[in-house]
Formats: structure tokens, sequence, C-alpha cells
């Protein structure tokens, strides 16, 4: 039982994957909603960590560049 869940998880996690390399602007106005409601639930106490992890998501979801 132990394996499926795992095999469940890591499909989940490859159709995120997918979801995400598709839809970028999309993923990054849903982080940015989110972030929005949580800074805005916990009076800003959280504001520096949060704005951290939309700028990551922001980092990850740009378009590469061939180097």
């Amino acid at each position: 039982m132990a394996l499926m869940k795992k095999l469940t998880v890591l499909a989940g996690a490859a159709s995120a994957v997918s979801y995400v390399r598709k839809n970028p602007e999309k993923v990054n106005e849903a982080v940015g909603k989110a972030a929005r409601f949580v800074d805005e639930k916990t009076n800003g106490r959280y504001h520096s960590q949060i704005e951290g992890a939309v700028r990551k998501v922001s980092e990850t979801t740009r378009p590469r560049t061939a180097e």
C-alpha cells in the first residue's frame, strides 16, 4: 500500500510540473493572490517570508534562456 501512495504522489507532482511549465502566468497570478491573502490574514507578520516565496516561484517559472 505504501508503494501505491508514493506512486500517486509522484504522478501528482509530475502533472503539477507539467501544468506549471505550460501556464507560468496563471501560476504566478495564483501565487500572488494566495500571498496577498495570507499576508492580510497575518497582518503582515510574515511579509518578508511570503515575499521570498513569491520571488522563488517567479524565478522558477521564468522562461529559460539558452546560455
